[in-house]
């Protein structure tokens, strides 16, 4: 009996080994913020517990969007396997429900208006554990000793009682060890997932030299232009195509004019390995700064930043239009309402030491890339860029704390998402190098 214990001890002890730090999750939903004829929408892929079996697919929108149908083709990247359907992006989406076929590596394909994105992901079903074999093993062996031991007439005899009492205690013992040490015990990889890879990256991937550039390369202000960023591995020389989503999204692109009055966050759409490309209008000429945050799977996030010059005339800007498409202007009015302006403390920040920065919002307000809150900072040269959370829940405002790296003028904007769209309030920031000044 001692003997069985130790046995079962040792078992689950081995199979006790930690988790990855990047595991992948059966079940989980995925979601990928998109910048899509001209809305800012989330796509949401539903896990699924099953195939062959149904994949669920919605889009939220951040802004009033009305009838954006969005076209959706779903293939398996091995077989080749295709299901399409189109579903409307809107605040409290309907799902779509497609039939996938397989596990393992798919392509969901985006098409709105003239734009399409190829989203890779991965169709994953979770395995039953070796813990859940030992647990109803053991209780089936319990059970059939104690059956097979009465129909037999073992009780009449001492010796064969003794002995099927031993076995189905064992059963039992094996059961309830497994089930007391489960939660150490690694969950297998899920059907679907990535194969381990067979050299290690716990150094991390080497970070990706990443290209800007505007076509046309010198855009008209008032004229829509595109922004592409090209990624490529520096160890290689190839497409880098292994980003993984981080907040939401698998790039996050900020382009602000030199002054700070031009301002968007943009999520851009992936069109080929290594491609990412979002369509902007610049509503003044002059210099453009962009910078765009990625990661890497197995290694950390990388901040990469360009400028690029728009030329033309300064033209009026149509707010409700943007509204309406974007969800954010081109002008830095202060936004009217709950909101007022951000209050900072100390109220002259302090460069190197933290800063609260605190705005009122309006009820209603909702997460929005997996945050109640985002604060955006650019030095007034460019060359400092820095993306701050707000993680607590929805409430009347949203806080951030903040160390400014040195002093100097800084330009900030708040974000956050209420039910019909999201709001930008901007404002700047003056640092001191020390309280005595």
């Amino acid at each position: 009996m001692i003997r069985v214990l130790c046995l079962a001890a040792a078992l689950v002890l081995a199979m006790a080994a930690p988790a990855a730090a990047h595991s992948v999750t059966a079940g989980a939903d995925l979601r990928i913020a998109q910048t899509i004829a001209g809305a800012e929408v989330t796509v949401v892929v539903k896990g699924t517990t099953r195939v062959p079996g149904p994949l669920r697919i919605g889009v939220i929108a951040y802004q009033p969007v009305s009838g954006l149908p969005i076209g959706l083709e779903v293939r398996s990247v091995e077989d080749g396997h295709t299901v399409t359907g189109t579903v409307q992006a809107a605040a409290n989406p309907q799902y779509t429900q497609l039939q996938v076929e397989r596990t393992g590596p798919h392509e969901l394909k985006l098409s709105a208006g003239n734009e399409t994105a190829v989203i890779p992901f991965r169709v994953l079903v979770a395995r039953g554990s070796a813990g859940d074999f030992l647990i109803y093993g053991g209780l089936f062996v319990a059970a059939l000793l104690l059956v097979g031991g009465l129909l037999s007439g073992a009780p009449a005899r001492p010796g064969r009682a003794m002995a099927m009492a031993a076995g189905a205690a064992a059963g039992v013992t094996v059961a309830a060890m497994v089930i007391v040490f489960e939660s150490q015990i690694p969950a297998p990889p899920p059907e679907g997932a990535a194969p381990t890879p067979t050299t290690s990256t716990a150094g991390g991937r080497p970070y990706v030299q990443a290209r800007m550039e505007t076509l046309p390369a010198r855009p008209e202000a008032g004229e829509e232009f595109t922004l592409r960023v090209d990624l490529i591995d520096g160890s290689t020389g190839r497409s880098v195509d292994d980003l993984t989503a981080h907040h939401e999204a698998l790039a996050h692109v900020v382009v602000t004019s030199e002054d700070g009055r031009y301002f968007r966050h943009v999520h851009p759409l992936r069109t080929a390995p290594g491609h990412l490309e979002v369509r902007l209008t610049a509503d003044r000429p002059g210099r453009y700064l962009a910078h765009a945050e990625i990661e890497r799977e197995d290694s950390g996030g990388q901040l990469v930043a360009a400028d690029f010059t728009v030329g033309g005339t300064a033209k009026a800007s149509r707010k409700a239009d943007t509204v309406s498409r974007s969800g954010q202007t081109g002008e830095p009015a202060t936004p009217a309402g709950p909101t007022g302006t951000p209050r900072l403390q100390p109220a002259v920040p302090v460069a190197g030491r933290p800063t609260t920065i605190e705005l009122g919002t309006p009820a209603g307000v909702r997460t929005w890339l997996g945050m109640t809150g985002h604060l955006l900072i650019r030095s007034q040269d460019g060359r400092f860029f820095g993306h701050v959370h707000e993680m607590g829940a929805p409430r009347s405002r949203v806080r951030f704390t903040f160390s400014f790296p040195e002093p100097g003028r800084y330009l900030a904007w708040v974000q956050y998402a209420t039910a019909d769209r999201i709001v930008t309030a901007p404002f700047t920031v003056n640092v001191t190098a020390s309280e005595a000044q």
